[in-house]
């Protein structure tokens, strides 16, 4: 007998920014619960993690989908609230989606423009982040974000990598923490070795470092875990000569973001403050693996608790792609999602 239940139905607007996809669900989502968002967070995960799945595996998504779930602010001073979603679950904070997020709240209204800017106050589950959009001209406007307080949390560590041996590596917080190395010290080159290789490089130092590493953030416990590697190039962001830096980001279990990772140039630039390789006002562009790049600026850098606390300033464009409304049908076995196994033998029994 056909199923009498109405099928779920969630609007979603799809966006990029350097490359990495951004969905940002617009309507369908349910309200909610929790007085922090990081209390929403984890409601996200526990009662709708099926819209999740949905939004960001196949057959809507696939391995390297992105997605936003707006939501009620909490913070003074934050006219937005979002959470940041992948297919493996909820990241932290994501610049490239913030950035994303700039031009889609003038364009759609919830934050107004006057004489060709705005500025509003973002809340991620990291924090408050303050966003600059500047219509200067282009089809698409540059917009930009002074990150939350960003810091190196592990200096000159050394770790042994199953078929890797020892590497040497640092850890810095962007909004979320990032192992962070040169290619070169694996004997890859980030420019010439395949991106697969630089990949499953990037899994084993983010499972070595994990299983071996405690990681507290000194305000919240849900931020204290690695998100992901970051390897680059040999490039210093205060060498000064004009020449972009590259790097990749792996994170949630070797997915790969297109983009240079706002959160994780956040991070380069927090880790080269603190070895006082760059000031205030520096600048360096970043690309990732698309080719196309956001400019950081270190905005300040100063001493809190013994430790340098570094503030970036992040800039790019986003674009559209799409828009469209998701239909999930009761007796569909894949209306929730599903991921692509390994080997057949890993499908589930039926």
């Amino acid at each position: 007998m056909p199923s009498t239940e109405e099928p779920l139905r969630l609007c979603v607007v799809d966006m990029h920014t350097a490359g990495e996809p951004v969905r940002i669900i617009e309507q369908g989502y349910p309200e909610l619960t929790g007085a922090t968002i990081l209390a929403r967070r984890r409601d996200a995960r526990d009662r709708f993690d099926h819209l999740r799945r949905m939004t960001m595996l196949e057959p809507r998504g696939h391995a390297g989908m992105y997605g936003v779930i707006p939501t009620a602010p909490s913070l003074p001073g934050a006219d937005l609230a979002v959470l940041f979603t992948h297919q493996e679950g909820y990241s932290t904070m994501c610049g490239h989606a913030t950035i994303a997020l700039g031009r889609w709240a003038v364009d759609s209204g919830r934050v107004a423009m006057a004489d060709g800017r705005a500025a509003f106050g973002l809340e991620t589950p990291c924090g408050l982040v303050a966003v600059e959009v500047d219509r200067d001209g282009g089809d698409a406007p540059l917009v930009s974000f002074v990150s939350v307080p960003s810091f190196a949390s592990h200096l000159d560590r050394r770790i042994e990598v199953p078929g890797w041996g020892e590497v040497a590596y640092d850890i810095a917080f962007g909004g979320a923490y990032y192992a962070i190395l040169p290619a070169s010290r694996l004997g890859l080159s980030l420019m010439d070795t395949p991106v697969a290789r630089l990949v499953e490089a990037g899994v084993a130092i983010t499972d070595a470092v994990r299983a071996a590493v405690p990681i507290a953030h000194p305000a919240e416990p849900d931020l204290g875990f690695l998100y992901g590697t970051i390897l680059t190039d040999d490039v210093a962001l205060g060498a000064g000569d004009g020449r972009a830096s590259y790097n990749l980001c792996i994170f949630a279990e070797g997915q790969i973001d297109r983009s240079p990772t706002g959160s994780g140039v956040t991070a380069r630039f927090a880790l080269a403050a603190a070895r006082g390789e760059i000031g205030p006002g520096d600048s360096c562009e970043i690309r990732g693996v698309s080719g196309e790049g956001f400019v950081g600026t270190l905005w300040a850098a100063e001493g809190e608790g013994g430790q340098r606390v570094s503030r970036v300033k992040v800039a790019g464009r986003a674009y559209y792609a799409g828009r469209t409304e998701f239909v999930a049908e009761p007796e569909d076995p894949f209306g929730h999602g599903f991921e692509l196994p390994a080997r057949f033998r890993d499908l589930p029994a039926r």
